[in-house]
């Protein structure tokens, strides 16, 4: 079992400024920050002062020289108090419920911290939603108002005549009569930008009662749907005592100060991104720049001076990818990296470092200010954490649960293992319970960050949080005697054999995945031939790039026979380094990548089955 006062006496923290909620969190910086920007937008200063109904508006040129420009922690709060001004005013009151169904947009950020205030309660929606569990979740949230903008207008449409509950709507873009078409019949429409002007007229008039409105920290101020990759999404209730205590552990865990900026890549329903790219930044008073879209990322950093970067494993993925193949072309370039990299890890041994001198060119390709890439939302494979740390790139990964607000464990720049998930937060208690021979049993953890429970659920919250207040995470790990956390699978993934050992898929494909880089993506699983024994089974689909490279193999289609034979070679050779029961004994290819929630997580239960049996190798026998 780990302690908190075991942790922090090991592990010195980083000191913080204590606060109660998300109000006082956004008042704090405010003040403290007024001229700062809290963020960057690429639309003009000019377009925001135009009336957007007018012809100059209308025919304005966003935008040409594709400039930000910044928001400050001052004109932000103005807006925050306006809109949660309007709002009030117009009677939306703490019992009711708030959707936010949004692209990441500064409108996004202002009708979040506005609506946490004291005003009601937030629940950020997924734009990747189907039609249909789009109308299931917002009726199931009791949303009686909804942000949204114009790219959402065809969803509402299509599901307008089975809303509910949801009454008021409030559009980020100007409205026209297509969009009243768009809504149900009935329906309150006001423009985004007309509240906030809605809002300073009343402020002008003395009417402050949004300010005080009061707020109960323990009470359910977040609604957030998980993404559940195999079963029905959960909607967790967070509170104000949840997130403020998770931004200020990650804050005393990892040292942000105002010089730091974040570029916001991942969806802001995430409560992932919500918290790290969001909440943490606004409190400690840095930077948030928005991203044009993944493929201007280097722009942008390049852009903001990013210093900080919130990605997730197929992001760090691609970074490093795309790295290794500039080098990769040039031989003679390869050998003087390689050469490079084995002079700095030696002077690395005497805490000298010249790694951002060394690979000045791939730092000036990220901005050339990038402090930290934190990873989250699924395991990093250890040698891309190792190789990008070998560069000075310092990455390292976190492990979080939106159950959790989100971030339950994570790595420090000064204190991190490649291959664990991370230390464990200072509030949260952390232990493995039921373990095995190996140490490798269930982690749980109780502390302020742990959700209040599931909404409208309460058997199944009782089924998560026991009688101590530990969330059973489902996920299967052990804990080193440094305290670091690693996860070797998730509950619902475990497969079972006949004579009751458990295996772990995520650990077959890690070894898998390591063996060669033909293997871009794979998924196993255990099927069940006709004595009822588990056939471990692999789901791969092969890396084009390096089939195209290999001459043997150039021109041939991923799923070939040729293709096949590697394949199989590879997984066979992997073999040898796991122990025989849990050796892969067939393999399937596929001709596409895996489907993938909108957190990037591979969907596990639509792997397709159609299994190719591998050879055999001696060591299985």
């Amino acid at each position: 079992m780990f302690r908190n006062d075991e942790r922090i006496y090991k592990y010195p923290l980083h000191q913080v400024t204590e606060l109660n909620d998300l109000r006082e969190m956004a008042e704090n910086s405010a003040e403290k920050f007024a001229d700062k920007n809290a963020y960057l937008l690429k639309d003009p200063v000019a377009l925001r002062e135009l009336d957007p109904r007018s012809p100059e508006a209308q025919n304005f040129k966003v935008n040409p020289k594709d400039d930000y420009r910044g928001v400050s922690y001052s004109e932000f709060n103005n807006d925050r108090l306006a809109l949660g001004t309007a709002l009030h005013n117009q009677g939306l009151n703490m019992n009711e419920k708030v959707v936010i169904l949004s692209e990441t947009r500064y409108e996004w950020y202002v009708s979040y911290l506005t609506t946490v205030s004291g005003l009601a309660v937030v629940c950020p929606m997924d734009i990747a939603l189907m039609d249909n569990e789009l109308e299931n979740l917002l009726n199931r949230s009791e949303a009686s108002t909804i942000f949204f903008t114009s790219k959402q207008e065809s969803k509402l449409k299509a599901i307008k005549d089975n809303l509910k509950f949801a009454k008021h709507f409030i559009s980020y873009d100007l409205p026209s009569e297509e969009t009243k078409i768009c809504l149900p019949e009935g329906a309150k429409l006001d423009f985004f930008w007309d509240l906030i002007d809605e809002g300073n007229l009343l402020r002008d008039k003395a009417n402050f009662e949004y300010d005080k409105l009061p707020i109960d920290r323990e009470a359910l101020a977040v609604l957030l749907f998980t993404s559940g990759t195999t079963s029905t999404a959960k909607a967790v209730m967070l509170s104000h005592k949840n997130l403020i205590t998770n931004v200020m552990d990650s804050c005393r865990m990892i040292q942000f100060d105002e010089n730091d900026s974040v570029l916001s890549v991942l969806p802001l329903h995430h409560t992932y991104e919500a918290t790290a790219g969001f909440l943490i930044p606004h409190y400690f008073g840095g930077t948030v720049a928005m991203c044009d879209g993944l493929r201007h990322i280097t722009h942008n950093m390049q852009q903001a001076q990013v210093t900080v970067m919130i990605a997730v494993p197929l992001l760090l993925e691609t970074i490093h990818r795309q790295v290794k193949k500039k080098i990769e072309a040039d031989e003679n370039l390869e050998k003087k990296f390689n050469l490079a990299v084995r002079v700095t890890r030696f002077l690395n041994k005497f805490n000298i470092d010249i790694r951002k001198k060394v690979f000045k060119n791939i730092h000036d390709t990220f901005g050339g200010k990038l402090r930290y890439i934190i990873c989250g939302g699924a395991a990093v494979e250890p040698q891309i954490l190792r190789e990008l740390n070998e560069w000075g790139l310092n990455a390292f990964q976190g492990y979080g649960l939106t159950e959790a607000s989100p971030i339950f464990a994570v790595n420090r720049p000064d204190y991190h293992e490649d291959a664990a998930t991370g230390l464990p937060m200072p509030s949260t208690e952390v232990k493995i319970i039921n373990p095995d021979d190996k140490g490798i049993g269930e982690i749980i953890g109780r502390g302020p960050s742990i959700m209040i429970g599931y909404y409208q659920d309460e058997e199944l919250t009782k089924k998560a949080i026991d009688e101590d207040g530990f969330y059973h995470t489902g996920d299967y790990g052990y804990i080193d005697d440094r305290n670091f956390v690693y996860i070797t699978g998730r509950e619902a993934n475990i497969i079972v054999t006949k004579n009751g050992k458990n295996i772990f898929p995520e650990e077959i494909e890690s070894v898998i995945q390591q063996e060669h880089p033909i293997i871009a993506e794979i998924v196993v699983f255990g099927e069940r031939d006709a004595s009822g024994e588990q056939v471990i089974t692999a789901e791969v689909y092969p890396n084009a790039e390096i089939i195209e490279k290999d001459p043997n193999l150039k021109g041939e289609a991923l799923t070939s026979e040729k293709v096949r034979k590697r394949v199989r070679e590879v997984v066979n050779s992997a073999n040898l380094n796991l122990v025989p029961y849990k050796r892969v004994k067939a393999v399937e290819l596929r001709d596409e990548p895996f489907p993938r929630n909108t957190s990037r997580k591979i969907l596990r239960n639509k792997a397709q089955r159609n299994v190719d049996t591998v050879e055999s190798v001696k060591s299985n026998n």
